[in-house]
């Protein structure tokens, strides 16, 4: 996992932006809402909501946590220790891009499509 593929992954998502917040994080928004953040330094780990399903069996996998202050959100701080496939950080980037548009006001959904 590396900054690189995380921004490849994401850049191509609709309608995405990238910020930078707390002086050293990139997050990935979408209408201002973020979906993924990744240190600037490597993209050594990256945090992403996850279902609420997914939540608790994912905490539990090695390279998984609860992410700090969005744990609450469901959201979970994978490390590069987790060794997910392309495939599997692919999958893990758009479903936190599509929990979070479903959560935009109706109007703006419609205005992103």
């Amino acid at each position: 996992m590396t900054l690189d593929l995380i921004r490849e992954i994401a850049g191509k998502l609709p309608h995405v932006t990238e910020d930078i917040k707390w002086g050293n994080d990139l997050c990935f928004c979408i209408a201002e809402k973020m979906f993924c953040v990744t240190g600037l330094d490597d993209g050594s780990k990256v945090s992403l909501k996850v279902t609420d399903e997914e939540f608790d069996e994912l905490i539990e996998r090695t390279g998984f946590t609860p992410a700090p202050y969005m744990a609450r959100n469901k959201w979970v701080l994978i490390d590069s220790s987790s060794k997910i496939s392309k495939k599997e950080l692919t999958h893990f980037i758009r479903q936190s891009y599509e929990l979070v548009k479903a959560r935009l006001p109706k109007k703006l959904q419609e205005k992103l499509r």
